[in-house]
């Protein structure tokens, strides 16, 4: 009976003292936990951190710059065709039938209004007259030749004023209601023809029963003769301007590990931040989160510093 008392009562002991280790023990594998996570976040921080001389940023063309509020301009992209104004186009006719003694003038050429541009002898009264311009242009068409017999209207000539033409663009039904008149337009040819930036002046009422399009009109000047009719162009257009806390130039925006990120300077170097993007056009990109007014910034050529990352990705895991 003694022997069995001293037995539990060793078993309670020995219970109590496993009882009052156990909180020591865990408080003692806790900091080890924390410690791992702690080295882990530093790696990765250092792992993802570029260091670059000015020199090489400059070699690479890599631009820095300050981030802050600018404007996002939503447009839309339309297409179109070079026509001339009717409005400064002439048709030319012979007042009377006759015999074509001389052209003075042929397609290409420059002209004067009251210029004469050819000679008929008439067929009634046998006397010469002249068929002259009846604006300052461009001769376009020309139906006439030396000794030709001219009795109907299909034998004019077309003088055209190219100072000014019409840039006509097709608006589909989706884009109809975002356009309106004084919005502001870029025509581009391509080449190495300057764009050319306006307003829209005119939307038709109505839409082309064999395109199933509208046309909005935009009034090129053409000083220089480099926007001839019958030229295919692209048009964007301004359909909106928001003024926005924070915007960036897209060139700025890479993809790394499946994000979208910006790479920020910092005391120790750049560093690939995630950003949410909101309102965007072809070059420029409202940030919602991720980057901070006045942040130092990688705004062009942030592909150089992905390509170091990457690189010590496969090495021993820290940048150069």
């Amino acid at each position: 009976m003694m022997k069995m008392f001293k037995n539990t009562k060793k078993l309670i002991a020995t219970l109590l003292a496993a009882m009052l280790c156990l909180p020591f023990s865990c408080a003692e594998h806790q900091p080890q936990g924390h410690d791992h996570e702690n080295e882990s976040h530093s790696e990765a921080e250092h792992r993802e951190l570029v260091q670059l001389p000015d020199s090489v940023l400059a070699e690479f063309g890599i631009a820095v710059d300050t981030a802050g509020p600018g404007i996002v301009r939503q447009h839309r992209d339309l297409t179109g065709e070079i026509v001339i104004d009717p409005d400064r186009l002439a048709h030319i006719i012979p007042r009377f039938p006759g015999i074509v003694k001389s052209v003075r003038k042929k397609i290409g050429d420059r002209v004067r209004a009251g210029e004469t541009l050819a000679v008929i002898e008439s067929n009634e009264s046998l006397s010469p007259y002249e068929v002259t311009s009846l604006i300052d242009g461009t001769v376009i068409e020309m139906h006439l030749t030396k000794g030709e017999a001219v009795n109907d209207n299909s034998h004019d000539i077309m003088v055209a004023d190219l100072s000014y033409v019409w840039a006509d663009l097709s608006v589909y039904q989706k884009d109809l209601e975002h356009l309106a008149v004084g919005q502001k337009a870029t025509l581009s040819i391509g080449g190495n023809i300057p764009d050319f930036t306006g307003r829209i002046a005119y939307i038709s009422p109505t839409l082309s029963e064999v395109k199933r399009t509208a046309t909005a009109r935009v009034i090129v000047a053409n000083p220089q003769g480099h926007w001839r009719p019958g030229l295919f162009i692209n048009a964007e257009v301004i359909t909106a301007a928001a003024e926005v806390p924070l915007a960036i130039p897209k060139t700025a925006l890479e993809s790394f590990e499946n994000q979208t990120v910006v790479f920020v300077k910092t005391g120790d170097g750049f560093t690939p931040q995630s950003v949410k993007i909101g309102r965007e056009n072809h070059t420029t990109v409202e940030i919602l989160a991720g980057l901070e007014k006045g942040e130092r910034y990688v705004s062009k050529g942030g592909f150089t510093l992905k390509a170091e990352l990457e690189k010590s990705a496969f090495g021993d895991g820290h940048s150069h």
